[in-house]
């Protein structure tokens, strides 16, 4: 059985279908009955038009109190019911859709619409009102149908009044009333044309949410890799001090210093990665200031105190560097170190940090042992410091040099204010080309 009462083999015969829309119909005036605002706002909202209800009820008022007036204005003529029943054809949709489900279609809108017009036309009145039915019945066309189909609609519609005018019937001013008839089709297009774009737009929207939940995996998926890349590598470096402190001199002091450090470096890879992985999380979580570009020179003494032979120069105003351009630069000057960790073992290295009235520079440089090939690297960490300098408007340069390999990242100052520059701290020389490893 059907929703209906009627079995679905009965709905396929002529008299099942028949019979089913009866009961359709029945159901659909018990519910207007029980709660006709509340079925009237769900036979709106169910149109295939996708206008707000506010819009269709609107028209439909705008159309019901035009006929009426058309209708009063023939009070003359009574007790004629042409008039009545011209306003019963111009609102026949209305009751038609609500109790019997038949759709609105555009042709069968505008010959309702045409043949209101002609029984108010049959009985002609000075001022009349009537022809601003076609007005109305025009943009509804005009809104829901094809230019092929409303413009052949609208045209009839107009030389239907020419015609009406040639007998007679017309009262004067039948240009106002074509012109009237050609703005309610011209306005019927806007509406329908608004809907066309608000479906572009929405598509649009579609395809930029996704692209930035793309672009926000990536940047997620860089500041993972930078933590970790650069947290094992530290850590490695720790683990090869301690086992070299306990095979070779016995030293159990210097591999407890150098597991603590580790240990150390190992808890704050996991406070980084909860609070990078945290961002995928929709509930508000503790803000944590991200590393800048002051920050260097301690990522710097942490590859020292592992082991490798790393100098630091600074130079110039770090005030003005915005948070944006230090975290991009420090990403990118942890990623350099833990490559040389990684590519070049017992290489020795430069960081070099110039910042000028334009530009801030960093130079990661690592020349290689002898014998030792330069590796090239294609891998995400490239491609990951590459993104951070060209999403800031800079550029990155990596490759190959005389005695080893080579990172250049160049990124526009932001307006930023102005603090103190480099800072001197111990066992990390700047201006010179003094080893900072001495001090290890």
């Amino acid at each position: 059985m059907g929703v209906t009462g009627v079995s679905d083999q009965a709905v396929g015969t002529w008299p099942g279908r028949v019979r089913a829309a009866l009961l359709r119909s029945r159901q659909r005036c018990a519910e207007f009955g029980r709660d006709p605002v509340a079925a009237f706002r769900r036979n709106v909202e169910q149109l295939p038009f996708d206008y707000p209800p506010s819009i269709i009820i609107s028209v439909d008022l705008a159309v019901l109190v035009v006929a009426v007036a058309a209708a009063v204005q023939r009070h003359d003529y009574f007790p004629t019911v042409l008039p009545i029943v011209a306003v019963l054809l111009t609102y026949a949709f209305g009751p038609l859709y609500a109790f019997l489900g038949v759709m609105p279609r555009p042709l069968l809108l505008g010959l309702l619409a045409m043949s209101a017009e002609a029984l108010f036309l049959a009985q002609p009145v000075a001022g009349d009102f009537a022809p601003f039915v076609l007005v109305a019945a025009a943009g509804e066309v005009a809104a829901i149908a094809p230019k092929r189909v409303s413009v052949p609609v609208t045209l009839a519609m107009m030389l239907q009044l020419v015609a009406f005018d040639l007998i007679g019937h017309m009262p004067e001013g039948l240009p106002t009333y074509l012109v009237g008839v050609a703005f309610g089709w011209m306005a019927g297009l806007m509406l329908q044309y608004q809907r066309r774009f608000l479906y572009q737009e929405r598509g649009y929207q579609k395809i930029r949410a996704a692209q930035a939940a793309d672009e926000e995996r990536r940047r997620i998926a860089r500041e993972v890799h930078d933590v970790i890349a650069h947290s094992l590598s530290v850590t490695l470096l720790h683990l090869t001090a301690a086992r070299h402190a306990l095979q070779t001199d016995r030293d159990v002091d210097e591999a407890v210093e150098a597991l603590t450090d580790a240990e150390r470096l190992g808890r704050q890879a996991m406070a980084d990665i909860r609070r990078t992985v945290g961002l995928l999380d929709a509930r508000p979580g503790k803000m944590v200031p991200e590393p800048g570009v002051e920050d260097i020179e301690d990522l710097v003494g942490d590859f020292v105190r592992a082991g490798l032979d790393v100098r630091y120069e600074c130079d110039g105003d770090l005030g003005v560097v915005s948070p944006a351009v230090g975290l991009a630069l420090y990403r990118i000057g942890q990623e350099s170190l833990a490559n040389v960790v990684k590519h070049g073992h017992g290489a020795s290295a430069a960081v070099r940090l110039a910042v000028d009235a334009t530009e801030v520079t960093l130079t990661v440089e690592n020349r290689l042992p002898a014998g030792l090939p330069a590796q090239r690297g294609a891998g995400m960490g490239v491609t990951g410091m590459r993104q951070r300098a060209e999403l800031l408007g800079g550029r990155m340069t990596v490759g190959p040099f005389d005695e080893g390999w080579a990172v250049r990242a160049g990124i526009p100052l932001a307006p930023g204010r102005s603090g103190s520059s480099c800072p001197l701290l111990p066992g990390i020389v700047h201006g010179d080309s003094t080893t900072a490893r001495e001090g290890s």
